[in-house]
């Protein structure tokens, strides 16, 4: 396949009011960057950056150029140069990209360039190589890489491609009847077809032959491309309890979640009402937003699994598969990005089954739901070959969580605490304070008693019937 590319001129031009003559100079100095790379002469090298600006989002290559944006001193552009330039290019990739080539005066001294616009169908290759632009370098593709480049040209994803080693038997149509249901709570048009029907019309079976996501969401039995480690660990080598579930999507989430509350802790607090209102360790809403995050974005090519970490007061969730390139972790955090679903057919399924919301909102919800918990805000990061969100619990408590001993001293973020809840209601109790704190009565008494010492809390009238008052206020 041979494709012409040109591309709009995008240097900035500064008339010669003397000779009338426009040139090619440069306004602010030049520079290496996403799209503009140099080269002292014209070699391979110069192709292989063409690809990677092919198989990104476009860029030129300067040739005749020094690191400095200076044009090299005795390059000569020949009259026949850039026609060459482009026939090596030429035959020297695949699919053929053939660049707009211009000759460029740059400070008196004619360079060469070379530009090239994103290929319509990635990815390029250069010597049987691929390459990408990341910065102001390329980066070689990893086997991934080019499989998610080349679904992405043509606007599809892995998961919508047919199994060929899985049949309609491998399904569980239980298991799509729930789904049915799930999905039709609350709708004023619910689904009313068959489960085979269903799946067709969600294109999860095509010709009666099942995808990728088929499978994945509605499997009868383990799946083990979808395997997710789970472990309760006392330290970063020690666990104390572990699981690894190999279920279809739906059922993991509920699977991790149950998992993860077993090893957290619970309190109530007391609000008045009839019924006492559950506090866990971590908001839960949260905790479900990344773990449907989690299954819904994973790299299944991967040959790696997903984590769950559970330690005494922090957990670590990680999955295979990078953020994608045009999105970063700060560009996340502000939430200015348009969300990318690397498996298209589970994500629509499971916003059908109203687990996600609304697209590209869950991180802001995640940080959204600490802040109002008085958590630290969660870590969110690139690791490895995947993704990694570390959430954090309330440290600030007198109890040794490793050795589940007392330690004896009074923790200032607790004693605060204890101030402001007072000032609230000077009438609380102990066992409410325990309750609001999470933590043990011995601990709130232990706290109260150094306040008293330090001469910060006063205790008005007897145990029973009195009230407690925050000297200084």
């Amino acid at each position: 396949m041979i494709i012409k590319i040109s591309e709009i001129k995008q240097y900035l031009w500064i008339s010669n009011k003397a000779t009338k003559d426009n040139t090619y100079m440069p306004k602010t100095s030049l520079r290496e960057d996403q799209h503009t790379e140099f080269k002292s002469s014209f070699t391979d090298a110069v192709i292989e950056s063409l690809t990677a600006f092919a198989n990104s989002s476009g860029g030129r290559v300067l040739v005749g150029v020094g690191d400095g944006g200076k044009p090299v001193k005795g390059f000569m552009l020949g009259s026949e140069s850039l026609q060459k330039w482009v026939n090596d290019i030429k035959n020297k990739t695949q699919p053929s990209i053939i660049p707009d080539a211009d000759e460029m005066d740059l400070a008196g001294t004619k360079v060469g360039v070379l530009s090239v616009k994103e290929f319509p169908v990635k990815p390029v290759a250069f010597k049987g190589r691929y390459y990408k632009r990341v910065n102001n370098a390329n980066h070689q593709l990893s086997l991934t890489e080019i499989a998610d480049l080349h679904l992405r040209s043509f606007n599809t994803s892995w998961d919508s491609y047919i199994n060929p080693d899985r049949a309609l038997d491998d399904l569980s149509l239980d298991k799509v009847v729930k789904f049915i249901e799930k999905s039709n709570q609350g709708k004023e048009t619910p689904l009313t077809d068959d489960p085979l029907t269903v799946l067709t019309k969600f294109e999860l079976i095509k010709d009666s032959q099942v995808t990728n996501a088929g499978f994945l969401l509605f499997a009868k039995n383990d799946v083990f491309q979808a395997a997710i480690e789970l472990g309760r660990f006392s330290t970063p080598t020690s666990i104390k309890d572990g699981l690894t579930v190999r279920s279809d999507l739906f059922s993991e989430v509920e699977e991790v979640l149950g998992f993860i509350r077993k090893h957290i802790n619970k309190g109530y607090i007391i609000t008045g009402d009839p019924q006492r209102e559950e506090r866990w360790q971590y908001p839960m809403p949260a905790l479900r937003e990344i773990v449907i995050n989690m299954i819904v974005h994973r790299d299944y090519m991967s040959s790696g699994d997903s984590s769950v970490k559970i330690f005494d007061d922090y957990i670590e969730f990680f999955n295979p598969g990078h953020l994608p390139d045009t999105i970063t972790i700060a560009q996340l955090l502000a939430d200015e990005y348009s969300s990318y679903s690397r498996n298209r057919k589970v994500a629509a399924t499971f916003k059908e089954a109203q687990l996600i919301e609304k697209y590209g909102s869950g991180i802001r919800r995640i940080r959204e739901a600490f802040e109002q918990y008085g958590l630290k805000a969660p870590k969110f990061e690139n690791f490895q070959h995947g993704f990694r969100v570390v959430v954090y619990a309330d440290t600030a408590t007198d109890i040794d969580r490793t050795s589940g001993k007392t330690s004896g001293k009074t923790s200032g973020k607790t004693s605060g605490k204890i101030l402001a809840y007072i000032r609230e209601n000077p009438d609380i109790t102990i066992p409410e304070l325990s309750l609001l704190l999470e933590i043990t009565e011995r601990s709130v008494e232990r706290n109260i008693s150094q306040l008293q010492k330090d001469n910060k809390l006063l205790r008005i009238g007897p145990a029973k019937g009195g009230h407690w008052e925050v000297i200084g206020d």
